[in-house]
């Protein structure tokens, strides 16, 4: 029997002030190197969303641990200092101050046919122009349920599309009533083909009649690659 994904994922929605996503992007690579190391977390990707879909500005970081004890390791950290903050982090924090104003946090469990970075990174499935993030609303109790329905009725679907699964997952700390999935796209030109398969393609309304009752809504997000994401040069930033 093949091992369950042990892995955790923390995802997060970044409120950028004014102009300065690019100011952020470079402070969250380059800037992070040090604290990354010292915790022991692997970017999965940084993104910026792309405005006409979305909020904006705004940046999305999805971070990868290895297990819910790593989690707690670092939590325990974090929250060690004064004020509820690493003393280590504190010239971080303040200059990250002039670039975002706040943001939302979830933790994410992955489906078991969800690769890790490093995999991703492995398999040269990088450098799409184009990401898509589905954030699904789901009947109470049944996000595992629609996710293992995904990996089995839609993933050949979406493969025959040309959308890359970046990964698929069910929302932690709450009711089993939310789960995302990320799809990596190699153009533009690929996207907006895909997109008016979603309004045609007689697969993809079977797969809405069969997850009906249980995906109550669903808010797509494009975002594009922050430069020094892993999902851009093919290595840790």
């Amino acid at each position: 029997m093949a091992k369950k994904n042990e892995r955790v994922y923390l995802h997060e929605y970044i409120d950028i002030i004014l102009h300065h996503r690019a100011d952020y992007f470079e402070h969250m690579t380059v800037g992070w190197k040090e604290a990354a190391a010292e915790r022991g977390s692997r970017t999965v990707g940084i993104w910026g969303s792309f405005g006409s879909t979305g909020r904006w500005p705004e940046v999305v970081n999805l971070w990868e641990y290895d297990n819910w004890e790593m989690v707690a390791k670092i939590f325990a950290h974090e929250s060690g200092g004064k004020n509820m903050q690493d003393p280590t982090l504190k010239e971080w924090w303040a200059k990250a101050q002039a670039f975002r104003s706040g943001g939302w946090d979830r933790l994410l469990l992955p489906t078991d046919y969800t690769p890790g970075i490093e995999e991703i990174c492995q398999k040269g499935m990088i450098k799409h122009r184009v990401y898509c993030q589905e954030r699904i609303n789901i009947t109470p109790g049944q996000s595992e349920t629609y996710l293992d329905m995904l990996g089995e009725h839609f993933l050949p679907i979406a493969k025959e599309l040309g959308m890359d699964l970046i990964g698929a997952y069910n929302t932690a700390l709450r009711n089993d009533s939310e789960a995302f999935v990320i799809w990596g796209i190699k153009t533009w030109e690929d996207w907006a083909r895909i997109e008016q398969a979603y309004q045609k393609s007689d697969k993809i309304k079977a797969w809405r009649a069969r997850t009906s009752g249980i995906a109550l809504d669903w808010v797509n997000l494009l975002m594009c690659n922050a430069p020094q994401s892993p999902l851009e040069t093919g290595r840790q930033p």
